[in-house]
Parts: C-alpha cells; structure tokens; sequence
C-alpha cells in the first residue's frame, strides 16, 4: 500500500454490511469522486445480465458520475423486478447519503445468483459510507476486499504518469477468481484516474483495452451474468486536455494496469496452482491468433495435465487443430518452456521427466505455438484446473 499512487479528488470506503454471515469479511464498498466525472464501461455479453449490470447500461457513458456502490456476496441477477427496483435503491441512497443525484451513481454486484439482496442491512451499511470515505490508500484496500468473493487476495494496480507538467494516477482494482471468461470486460474492475477525458473518449478507450486484457484471460470460459469494466476521469489533476502524444502515453498506462489486473485474476483462479501464459505466433492476423490462444487455454484437458504436471503436448496441438482456424500439421510448433517438443509436425525427442520437472516446480508456466503463415499474433492467459477448483464449485452454495 505504501508504494500506491492515488488519484486526486477519489474517496473510497469498504465495510462489513451483513450479506454475508462471517462480519469479519466487508461486503459493500464504494469508490466516490468528489467531482464529476466522465465514464464508460464495458459489460458481459451474457444474455443473462444482473439488475447492476441493465443499469449501469443505461447510465453510461456519461460526463456526470460520482460514484460506484458495489455489493459481495449477492449477484442480484436472476431476480426480476425486484432485483432492478434493489439497484436502483441502491443508488439513491447512496447518492441522498453524499449529497448527489441518482442519475450519477452506478451500481455493481457479485455473488451467488439468483437470491435477493438484504436490503434492510445493506441500506444501512449504504448510510454509513459518507462518513466513512477517505482519499487514504488503507481506505482503498478496504473497498478492493469488500468486492472479494473467491479471491484470497486483493488486487489492486496504480501507476502514475506526467502529463502538461502535472502527475496523473490510474488506479485500478479488480475482483476475480472464477466464471471467468473472454468477449466480456472483466468479473468487477474499476478504474479511476484524475487526468481530464471525456465519456466518448472513454468509451472508445475502455473497449480497446478490454481487448486487449481481460478478454485474453480465461480460467474456465464461464461468461458471468455481471462482468463489469468502468472506468471513471475527474480531471482533478489539473492536467487539462491530453492530445497527441500524451493521450498516447494515457492509453499506455490504462492499458498496463488493466493487463497487471487481469494477469492478477489469472494466478488467483479458484484453487490454481499453476499462471499459465499461451502465445501463438504467426498466424494469418491477430484474430486468427486469438482464437487458437483461447481455445488452448479453455481445453480442460491441458489444464489438468498442466496440474498433474503430465507433459501431454498433445492436447495442446489437438486443441490448436479444433480452434476453428485453417492449419496444415506442418505449419505449427510447440514449445513448453525452453523445450521444444514439436516442430513443423513432426513430435521431437525430449525428457518427459525433466518436462514434467518443469510443469512441477515452476509456478509460471509458458506455452508457446509458433506457425508460418503470417504475423498474427495473441499473449493469451489462464490457469491449471485443480482438485480444489472442482471442491471450491461443487460446494459453493451449500
């Protein structure tokens, strides 16, 4: 925390409301500006949407939001009227309790779907936050566990930039553990920056990024119902308008922060032993490349040879020849690590207990797929798939 740089004019507060049954564990956080702010966001593409995410949908972008109430523990999805007439009480009394209007608060939830919220308790906790927020980085650490559900630890990623002679922060925060999966934004994440941009540039950026982060992390391809990336700009900086080269140098951090999350989220899956990093080479474009990547990386198979440390090379090219891309076996290579084990389609000689050595004692693992029919590319990540991931789902509502 001490090494967090925190944007100006960003209060945040995180607290123990009662949704859950354990009070040593917070459960409602809010991340409030103190001025207006331009935002966008990017959401699930699940046509199962929660409550939150239908109306964070309709209130942005927008020039004029103030804050994000988000509740753990809860999805709020599945729950009909009720749920979306929850949301919104959500926000109006967040924005009665910080002196603001309805219309500039948005609201976000992640838990178990398909229950409704407390809202007797969470009301209360929503009352509390006013006199709570603080611009301190302890505050901030507080807000990033109350979003927690699966995860076993916080992730939060700040970085700092000059921009006309002022320093600008970004500073993102992320929950994530499972139903993780790509053409979404992120399970929650957050970012707030004090540099001066307007909503419609913040859409266009946010979408851009999210292709580039989230959406090439996988841990079992499960799309969640409340998949949410926001980003909110107050320009509190004093750094004025960014063009040319600067807003280049923006877009570069926004999109460093977002990648150090969404790797975050990947060595943190639901019971992961193994951060696996996939990268396919040479292909016809960059989309080609994706989809080969993405494919690798939801193949259970792999994954559970990667927890056994099993060397089972191929799975990983079978995965490839089923991704849906056109490919001869002659056009591909694989290597694991420095080791390559095939080459041109053909398998090579290699020591399967020093391969498997490899998958044992080193926790980062890389795969990488090289072809020969362009410069298409994709760094795609995800994780093994473990005894305790399939404990961790089997019991998670009972």
């Amino acid at each position: 925390m001490d090494s967090w740089f925190l944007p100006v004019g960003f209060r945040f507060c995180g607290l123990y409301s009662g949704i859950r049954p354990d009070p040593l564990r917070k459960d409602l956080a809010l991340f409030f500006s103190d001025f207006p702010a331009s935002a966008a966001g990017v959401f699930t593409t699940n046509k199962v949407k929660a409550a939150p995410v239908h109306l964070c949908k309709e209130r942005l972008p927008s020039d004029l939001i103030r804050g994000i109430i988000v509740c753990s523990g809860n999805a709020n999805a599945c729950t009909g009227k009720k749920g979306m007439d929850d949301a919104l009480k959500m926000a109006s009394v967040t924005a009665e309790v910080n002196k603001c209007e309805d219309k500039e608060i948005l609201v976000c939830s992640t838990g178990v779907i398909g229950r409704h919220l407390p809202m007797d308790v969470i009301e209360v906790g929503i009352r509390k936050t006013a006199e709570l927020l603080s611009d301190s980085a302890i505050s901030l650490s507080d807000a990033a566990h109350a979003i927690l559900t699966t995860d076993t630890k916080i992730k939060v990623v700040t970085k700092e930039i000059t921009i006309n002679g002022k320093k600008v922060v970004v500073a993102g925060v992320a929950k994530g553990a499972a139903m993780i999966g790509p053409n979404m934004a992120t399970m929650l994440a957050f970012l707030f920056t004090d540099a001066e941009a307007s909503d419609g540039e913040l859409a266009s950026l946010i979408t851009d990024v999210s292709d580039k982060s989230f959406n090439c992390v996988s841990v079992e391809g499960h799309t969640s119902t409340n998949d949410s990336l926001i980003i909110l700009a107050n320009g509190a900086s004093g750094a004025g308008k960014m063009l040319g080269g600067d807003w280049d140098a923006f877009v570069t951090v926004v999109t460093e922060v977002c990648c150090e999350l969404a790797k975050e989220i990947a060595i943190d899956a639901e019971g992961a032993n193994h951060l696996v990093t996939i990268t396919v080479e040479g292909l016809r474009d960059d989309k080609e490349a994706k989809k080969i990547a993405k494919t690798v990386a939801e193949s259970v198979l792999v994954k559970t040879a990667i927890s056994g440390a099993d060397p089972n090379w191929g799975r990983v090219v079978s995965a490839a020849g089923y991704a849906g891309v056109n490919f001869e076996e002659k056009n591909l290579s694989l290597w694991m690590g420095e080791m390559l084990l095939y080459k041109d389609g053909t398998s090579m000689d290699f020591d399967p207990k020093v391969a498997s050595d490899y998958l044992k004692n080193n926790r980062n693992v890389t795969l990488r797929l090289l072809f020969n029919l362009g410069k298409g590319k994709c760094t795609f990540q995800t994780c093994d798939l473990t005894q305790e991931y399939v404990r961790l789902n089997a019991d998670y509502t009972t």
